[in-house]
């Protein structure tokens, strides 16, 4: 029989001290809370990350290819996509999707409102599966009718709003150019994004509107935008995307078209490690008070063990098991109460968010075993390399001093 085992459990089980109990239970809530606020901080801010990557990178790609010229205008030069450019990115194994299209600043006009935009054109291959995730109202552009489609337009719930128009609405749009052009439209299908620049800035349309009022080619295109299967390999497959481009092309990642977003986000993961930082050490703190005020108040057991020939070693063992079991409880306590919120509030979305600041209406959550079990594991290692310090005092009590103490 393990002898610091058996007296460390009934010192947790079995104890009658209505002091070092309070102090114990405090110690365990101090853990419990502890790691369901680590818990849930890195579930969220993955949740937070995973969702706004999704809702950039699902209207614009992962990666935009376009001419390369010193043109810094909304409108992108035209190229001609080639036979040879379409074989490349159909053999990078690492590309999911890829479709043409075309951007002309234009004007809205309807009831007695007007609105600054970007025309974004686009055509038969363009994956509608995300807009389909976001629309309000409406469907999509039919392009099995070609003539039909290129008067049916797809706008924002923030441009709607703004020109209180809905679904089934016709208005004008002026293109600018030298004469400017107008061109008159059906609102099919209102979306909702929840970015401000996507919301504000865009609408969608058929690629063959730029094409005509520019009198491009049929195989030119403004650009080509890009989806990638894993996110977390964009950089090299951008790079490698880029070195095998002709001269007259370059390319730009999502991370370079929204680089504000994507540095918030990174701050985002130095707020969570500082949080993480700041619990673990709420959590040591919390087990070291109680394990002292546990040695104190054994006193007089540490010094009848010592004259029986137990050693230091030993006792510190017995004090360590006792720390390690209420770790135990606080951890199985803590992964209940944040895992249970976490998916409570994914089942739900009961805590809302203003989404004109974070983009989301609600607070997201993604739960990862990984990180559930890194978190349970380093919270148990940093606490029982920590309360190695304090049990060091066993070893100044004397056998003698404590049998008297009372």
């Amino acid at each position: 029989m393990n002898f610091e085992y058996f007296i460390a459990k009934r010192i947790a089980i079995r104890s009658e001290r209505k002091f070092s109990k309070l102090i114990v239970r405090i110690a365990i809530v101090g853990v419990m809370l502890s790691l369901a606020v680590m818990v849930l901080s890195v579930a969220i801010i993955k949740g937070f990350k995973t969702e706004i990557q999704y809702k950039v990178r699902g209207f614009i790609g992962d990666i935009e290819v376009i001419r390369y010229d010193l043109n810094n205008s909304f409108e992108h030069s035209p190229f001609i996509f080639t036979d040879s450019l379409k074989k490349q990115l159909n053999s990078n194994t690492q590309i999911e999707t890829y479709y043409p299209f075309a951007t002309k600043p234009a004007i809205l006009s309807a009831n007695s409102e007007i609105d600054g935009i970007n025309f974004k054109g686009i055509d038969k291959t363009y994956p509608w599966d995300y807009i389909k995730h976001h629309l309000l109202s409406g469907r999509v552009i039919n392009f099995a009718d070609s003539a039909a489609a290129m008067k049916e337009l797809l706008i924002s719930n923030y441009t709607a709003k703004r020109l209180k128009l809905k679904t089934g609405d016709e208005f004008i749009m002026y293109f600018v150019q030298d004469p400017p052009r107008r061109r008159k439209f059906k609102v099919v299908g209102i979306y909702e994004i929840g970015v401000e620049d996507i919301d504000k800035g865009f609408v969608v349309g058929d690629i063959n509107i730029v094409k005509r009022l520019n009198n491009w080619q049929p195989n030119e295109v403004g650009g080509v935008e890009i989806r990638i299967k894993d996110f977390s390999k964009l950089q090299p497959v951008a790079k490698n995307i880029f070195e095998n481009l002709p001269n007259n092309l370059r390319s730009y990642s999502v991370k370079e078209n929204y680089p504000n977003i994507f540095t918030w986000l990174g701050l985002l993961d130095v707020n969570t490690n500082v949080l993480l930082v700041l619990m673990l050490i709420v959590g040591v703190i919390n087990m070291v008070t109680a394990l002292l005020i546990m040695i104190l108040e054994r006193t007089n057991m540490i010094g009848m063990l010592k004259s029986f020939g137990a050693t230091n070693k030993s006792i510190m063992k017995i004090f360590l098991y006792n720390a390690a079991y209420l770790i135990i409880i606080g951890l199985i306590l803590g992964n209940v109460l944040g895992l249970g919120l976490g998916f409570l509030q994914a089942e739900t979305h009961f805590f809302k968010l203003d989404q004109s600041s974070y983009f989301l209406s609600y607070v997201p959550v993604e739960f990862h075993l990984a990180d559930v079990a890194i978190l349970n594991l380093l919270t148990i290692v940093i606490c029982l390399v920590v309360l190695i310090i304090p049990s060091f005092l066993i070893s100044k009590v004397s056998p003698l001093k404590a049998i008297r103490f009372k």
